[in-house]
C-alpha cells in the first residue's frame, strides 16, 4: 500500500488528487511488470485537509488501520511539521513534497525530498525577474503555511537583488473577494508580482487585479505549484488563456520532456488516465512536480523492496539509497521495468527517472536544477529558459 497523506478537501484540495496520479501511474507500471516481493502495489488517499489539527489524527488513523502501508507520498508545507515526526517514529518510508527550511537542516531518518527547498524556489523566481529587468516587485501569497513559506526568503532574495519590495498582501484562502489587496497591489505599481495561492483564490485575485488595471494584466512569476492542471484551469477561466500565457512564468525544478524516462513516465500516466478525472489539459501532469518526483520515489521505493526482498522500510531503505545515488559500476535505468530486468540479470543499478538523477544529501534532500515555464495558450506548459545554481546563490539572502 502507498498512502498519499495531502489535502483533498479544503483551499488546497487540488494537491493530493495530483499526487495521486503520479501513484496510480507507477503502481500500474509496477503491477504491470510483477509487482514486489510478490505483492501487487495499491494506492490510499488519506486527507488532511491542509490543516495539522486535521492531519495529525488522520495519519494516526492511517498507521492504526493499515497493516501493509510500505511508504507514504504527499505531506506538504500545511502538514509537514506535524506529521513528518509520526511518520518517522513509525519507521516509514516518506517521500514529502514540503519546502519548508525547517527541513533543509533537521535529518530523519525516514524522511526524502525531492523537490526543492522553499528557500532555492524564492531565489528562483527573483532570478525570472532579474531577466526581465524588474525592480518593482509586489508579493501576493495565500495565508496557508506551505505559500507562507515563501514570503520571508522572497524579500531576503528581493533585498539582495537590489529591487525594491513594493507591496506585500496576504490571501485569505477561504475569501470569495480580493478587491482590497488587489487595489493595493495595482495602485504600488509593480513591474510584475510573486504569487502561490492555491483553490479558487489565486483566479479570484488576479482576475480583480486585471480588472482594476484597466483590463491588462501585470506580469505574475509563479511558484512551482501553479504549473498544475487545475491552477491553469482556474486562472485561465479567469483572466483569458491569452493573457495567461502572455503574461506569466513559473520556476520549476528541470524535468526530461523527452527520452526513455519521458517515454516510460508518459505511458504510464496515460494508462491511468480515466482515474484524473477532468481537472484541465491532461499534458499538464507531465510535468507538474508533484506528480513527476513522486512518481519517482514510488519507483525508487518499489525497486529497492526487489533488491532487498522485503517491503520493510528499516529493510528496503539502504537499497533505495544506493539506486537512487548509485554505487560503482552500476547501471543506469529509466523505468520500473529495465531496473527489474537488470536486478533479475544481477545488476546494480542506478534509477534515473524523469525527475533527473538523484543526489541524496545528509539530510535526504536531492534538488536539481531550475527551469523556467509557462503556458502557452492551449494550457500546454512550455519551458523557456533555465536557472544555474550560481545565479541562484548570487540572490539569496
Amino acid at each position: 500500500m502507498v498512502a498519499d497523506v495531502a489535502p483533498f478537501t479544503g483551499p488546497d484540495a487540488a494537491l493530493g488528487p495530483t499526487y495521486l496520479a503520479s501513484c496510480y501511474g507507477a503502481t500500474h507500471e509496477i503491477n504491470a511488470h510483477g509487482g514486489v516481493d510478490g505483492h501487487q502495489l495499491t494506492c490510499k488517499s488519506v486527507d488532511t485537509r491542509g490543516d495539522p489539527a486535521d492531519a495529525v489524527p488522520a495519519v494516526r488513523q492511517m498507521f492504526a488501520s493499515t497493516s501493509n502501508l510500505a511508504m507514504v507520498i504527499g505531506v506538504t508545507s500545511d502538514e509537514a511539521s506535524a506529521v513528518v515526526p509520526i511518520i518517522n517514529a513509525n519507521k516509514m518510508v516518506v517521500f514529502g513534497m514540503t519546502g519548508q527550511s525547517e527541513f533543509d537542516s533537521t535529518h530523519f531518518d525516514y524522511f526524502y525530498r525531492l523537490v526543492a527547498p522553499d528557500l532555492d524556489e524564492s531565489s528562483a523566481m527573483v532570478v525570472i525577474a532579474q531577466r526581465q529587468h524588474d525592480h518593482r516587485i509586489a508579493l501576493a501569497f495565500g495565508n496557508d503555511i506551505g505559500s507562507q513559506t515563501f514570503v520571508k526568503p522572497a524579500i531576503a532574495s528581493i533585498k539582495k537583488a537590489g529591487m525594491t519590495l513594493v507591496a506585500n498582501e496576504t490571501l485569505d484562502l477561504t475569501a470569495t473577494t480580493f478587491r482590497t489587496e488587489a487595489e493595493k497591489i495595482v495602485s504600488a505599481h509593480p513591474d510584475v508580482i510573486f504569487t502561490e495561492a492555491l483553490g479558487s483564490a489565486e483566479a479570484s485575485f488576479l482576475s480583480e487585479v486585471k480588472s482594476l488595471n484597466g483590463g491588462k494584466m501585470i506580469p505574475v512569476i509563479g511558484t512551482s505549484a501553479t504549473i498544475s492542471p487545475d491552477w491553469y484551469k482556474s486562472v485561465a477561466g479567469a483572466i483569458g488563456a491569452p493573457a495567461l500565457s502572455n503574461d506569466f512564468l513559473a520556476d520549476n525544478l528541470v524535468v526530461e520532456t523527452s527520452g526513455p524516462a519521458y517515454q516510460a513516465f508518459k505511458s504510464a500516466l496515460t494508462a491511468i488516465k480515466s482515474k484524473v478525472g477532468n481537472t484541465g489539459n491532461f499534458d499538464t501532469y507531465l510535468t507538474a512536480p508533484g506528480s513527476v518526483h513522486l512518481y519517482d520515489g514510488i519507483n525508487l521505493a518499489a525497486l529497492a523492496m526487489i533488491e532487498s526482498k522485503s517491503t520493510s522500510p528499516t529493510t528496503y531503505k539502504s537499497d533505495m539509497e544506493k539506486i537512487a545515488d548509485g554505487v560503482p559500476g552500476a547501471t543506469v535505468v529509466h523505468s520500473f521495468a529495465d531496473g527489474v530486468a537488470a536486478l533479475k540479470a544481477g545488476k546494480k543499478i542506478r534509477y534515473v527517472g524523469p525527475g533527473g538523477p538523484t543526489n541524496f544529501d545528509s539530510y535526504h534532500d536531492s534538488t536539481g536544477l531550475f527551469q523556467v515555464n509557462t503556458y502557452d495558450s492551449s494550457g500546454n506548459v512550455k519551458v523557456v529558459g533555465s536557472i544555474s545554481p550560481q545565479q541562484l546563490r548570487a540572490v539569496t539572502g
